[in-house]
This record gives C-alpha cells, sequence and structure tokens, in this order.
C-alpha cells in the first residue's frame, strides 16, 4: 500500500528518474557526515574549550585580578531582571554545547548570551547575592567559522551532482534515442537509429532493428502478395465482362453484378494491400478543414452527412490522405448500414478525436474487436440489405489510426442510437 501511494509522486521520465536516484545518495552520505562532524568535531571540540574557559571563569571570579591575565572581562552589573531564556541564534549549534557547559561547570550561571561569532558574556550571581558579568572571546569557547563547513558540504555536493549528471547523461542519451525510435515506428516512421551505449542498451538496439527490418519485410511481403494476385485477377474478369457482353440481356445482368462484385473485392483487396505505402509523410495540417472536406464530399455524392459539431482550432502534424481515407471509410460505413450519419471533431492540447455517429443497428460489444479485423463481416449485426461490403472498411480505418499514434473505439451513439466509431490521435 505504501509503495502503490508512493508511486503516484514519483517522476515518470527517466532523467528525472535517474536525478532522484542520483540526488537522494549524496544528500543522504551528506547528512550522515554533517550529523557524525557535528557530533564529533562541533560538540566535543567546543565542549573541551568551554570546559577551560569555565575554569579561568571560576577561578577569575573567587580572584577578580586575575581576569585580565586569563582575556577575560570582568565587572558589576547592577541588580536587574535577568532574562529567563539564554540569547542564542537559531543556527548556532555549537552555542548549545557552549552554554551548557559553562552551566554545569560555572557555580550561579544565571544567563548565557552569545549574539554574535566572537562574543560571549554570562551573567553570574556571587554567594552574597552580587551579579557580575564576564565577557570573553568565543574563538575560547568553540571552533570557529562553524558555516564553512555548510558551504563545503554544498560547494562539493553540487560539483559532484552536475559531474555525474553529465556522465549519466550520456548513458541515459541511447536509451531515449531508442525510445523516439520505437515511437516513431509505431507511428508509421522510419527515425535512422544506429545501437550505442552500454552492451545492455545495444543489445536491445539490435534486436528493435532487427524486429523492425522483420515486419517491414513482412509488410512488403504482403503488399507484393495482394498486389500481384489482385492485379492478375484483372486479366480473367476482363475476358468475362467482354464474354458476358455477347449473351442476352436477361442471362448478363446477374452475372454481370457478380463480377461487379468481385471488382469491388479486388479493389478492395489493393486499398488494404498498398496500406502504409500511400500515407505519405506527416505534415501540419487543419483538421477541422479535413472533416468539413469530407463531408462536403459526401453531401455532393447524396449522402445524409452533417458536421454538427466543432471544438477546438488550430495545426495537427497528420498525414492528411491517409486520415482522409480514413473518415471517408467510416463515413461510407455510416451511411450504408444507416439512412443518417453526423460527424464531430474534438481538437484539445493532447488528443484529436474524429467522431462519426450513424442511425444504424450497431455492432455489439463483444463483436466490436473482431469487426475492426481484416475480411470480417458481421452479417447478424449490421444490416446487409443496405450494401455489401468485404470487411477493410473499419480495419483500414484501425490501421490508419495506429499509423498516427491513436486507436479506433467502436461503441454506441447516444444522439442517433447506431453505431459510435470514434478515431482518437495523441498529440
Amino acid at each position: 500500500m505504501f509503495f502503490q501511494w508512493l508511486k503516484r509522486y514519483m517522476p515518470r521520465g527517466i532523467y528525472a528518474r535517474a536525478a532522484l536516484i542520483l540526488v537522494l545518495p549524496v544528500l543522504t552520505l551528506q547528512l550522515v557526515v554533517s550529523v557524525v562532524f557535528i557530533q564529533r568535531h562541533f560538540e566535543g571540540v567546543s565542549d573541551q574549550m568551554t570546559r577551560g574557559v569555565a575554569r579561568d571563569i571560576s577561578y577569575a571570579l573567587s580572584n577578580p585580578d586575575a581576569a585580565g591575565p586569563l582575556g577575560l572581562s570582568l565587572r558589576e552589573v547592577p541588580q536587574a531582571v535577568v532574562p529567563e531564556a539564554d540569547l542564542r541564534r537559531w543556527f548556532d549549534f555549537s552555542g548549545i554545547v557552549v552554554t551548557r557547559t559553562l552551566r554545569r561547570f560555572v557555580d550561579g550561571v544565571e544567563h548565557v548570551a552569545l549574539p554574535n561569532d566572537t562574543d560571549v558574556s554570562v551573567l553570574v550571581r556571587g554567594p552574597g547575592g552580587s551579579l557580575r558579568e564576564v565577557e570573553f572571546s568565543r574563538a575560547r569557547a568553540s571552533a570557529s567559522n562553524p558555516h564553512q563547513l555548510l558551504v563545503n558540504m554544498v560547494f562539493f555536493g553540487m560539483l559532484i551532482t552536475l559531474i555525474s549528471y553529465l556522465y549519466l547523461r550520456n548513458q541515459l542519451r541511447p536509451i531515449t534515442r531508442l525510445a523516439q525510435a520505437a515511437e516513431a515506428f509505431g507511428r508509421g516512421r522510419h527515425v535512422p537509429y544506429s545501437p550505442g551505449g552500454a552492451v545492455e542498451v545495444r543489445a536491445a538496439g539490435s534486436a528493435f532493428l532487427d524486429m523492425r527490418n522483420r515486419i517491414e519485410r513482412q509488410i512488403e511481403q504482403r503488399t507484393m502478395m495482394l498486389s500481384g494476385v489482385s492485379h492478375d485477377l484483372r486479366t480473367p474478369l476482363t475476358r468475362l465482362r467482354l464474354g458476358l457482353s455477347l449473351l442476352e440481356d436477361e442471362d448478363r445482368e446477374p452475372l454481370e453484378r457478380d463480377v461487379e462484385d468481385m471488382q469491388q473485392l479486388i479493389d478492395a483487396f489493393l486499398d488494404f494491400a498498398r496500406g502504409n505505402a500511400q500515407m505519405g509523410e506527416p505534415e501540419p495540417t487543419d483538421p477541422v478543414a479535413l472533416a468539413r472536406s469530407v463531408v462536403e464530399d459526401a453531401r455532393r455524392a447524396g449522402r445524409a452527412v452533417t458536421l454538427v459539431r466543432v471544438e477546438g482550432a488550430g495545426q495537427v502534424v497528420l498525414r492528411p490522405a491517409a486520415l482522409r481515407r480514413a473518415l471517408e471509410n467510416l463515413v461510407n460505413n455510416a451511411v450504408r448500414y444507416g439512412s443518417r450519419c453526423e460527424v464531430s471533431l474534438t481538437l484539445t492540447d493532447k488528443s484529436l478525436r474524429f467522431r462519426v455517429e450513424d442511425d444504424g443497428p450497431g455492432i455489439p460489444p463483444e463483436s466490436r474487436d473482431d469487426a475492426i479485423r481484416p475480411f470480417v463481416r458481421l452479417d447478424p449485426a449490421r444490416n446487409q440489405d443496405r450494401g455489401t461490403g468485404v470487411g477493410l472498411g473499419l480495419a483500414i480505418a484501425a490501421d490508419i489510426a495506429r499509423a498516427h499514434g491513436g486507436v479506433l473505439r467502436l461503441g454506441s451513439s447516444d444522439t442517433l442510437g447506431g453505431l459510435r466509431a470514434d478515431v482518437v490521435i495523441a498529440r
């Protein structure tokens, strides 16, 4: 429970955590050394020096003529109200030892004053009730310049911390470079990276490069395979069209519909196979203008699509062609399975969200994970009488969202009652 509570207050960045790991031992070491040094040096030395002064004061009080040769100033003071509390500055730790030792070894001490680093004043009441003041130099009772310890501790502590930080930064830099390369690859970007740093970091970097190369080869092979198969199927489809054109109308129309469905299937395969290859490079984009353009194109095509709400404004680094394709897929699905579609956009400092809602039958919660998988058609959940598909629209939209470092979320529309599709991208 304690560690869970402490975890909330720990820094999240690797530099901040490394600095914490570096600073805590230094501060702990300085604190331990300070306590030991103060106890052994200031207390021990001040106690021994003050004992000698206490013996001199006791002798001078009984022999006033010896005060001068002993370096003491002794004088009678009028009877007055003696302060109850001794005078000492709050940071004068050795003054505690001086006061305690004087009261212990000098009889009749009423008040001890240590106003500065140079003077000590002691009020002593004699056997007859007389009050005398004894003054002497502070250098006789405690070590001089006690603040030098604090100054040296702070200076050398900061110097060691700075040197350690410079060395630690060179050790952490390869880790941050690896994290940046991995993050960029997760967003669909290829950032030049070469392993460096310690042996373990180099091993992790080499493993990342091997993984990235394997994934890129698999994507390339998948693209080439689907493109080749789809391309080779165009030739027999063309021959089928030519052959069907020679048949009678009543026999030709059903077969032409089948050929057209096959053509749409091949086009969808090609779109999915192209994948990241046609996403383009990221560039500053106005998401509001992009959403309005998609809605206007859909309305010109005679579809009931409306941009209902826009929150926020500004430029976001996006792949506009790819994101436009994702939004068009979501809008096409919405108008295919429903009669009305609403698009909204929310832009904040941390995220960008496109929302597409329809009034169709929606998708059950238990089937939403399957809906974004390629080539999956949820016939029971969606109204297939409104149109046909090959199960790639949501999959392509999900891939494009992931390429932007975001996610495609499916839910139920609160306003229209159908499907709600959110493309959420972190900024």
